[in-house]
């Protein structure tokens, strides 16, 4: 398995739960600082990764993300 988080800069409020609902999301939680939401994922295979980014960016109100996938 491949584990990633996904940094999320949105406006909305509610953005942390929207991301729960993301399929490969194992966790989500609102943060403080530049971006303002975290999204935990794990997938397979390496290329998953961005089909999973390019879901949350499709989300209503995401500004940007920036993905940092784990190294081991």
């Amino acid at each position: 398995m491949v584990r990633a988080i996904i940094l999320v800069k949105s406006p909305k409020k509610l953005i942390a739960a929207r991301l729960q609902k993301v399929e490969f999301v194992i966790d989500s939680f609102p943060t403080s600082g530049q971006f303002d939401a975290i999204a935990v994922i794990e997938v397979k295979e390496l290329v998953q990764i961005k089909e999973v980014a390019t879901q949350i960016q499709k989300i209503n109100g995401v500004d940007r993300t920036e993905t940092m996938v784990e190294v081991q």
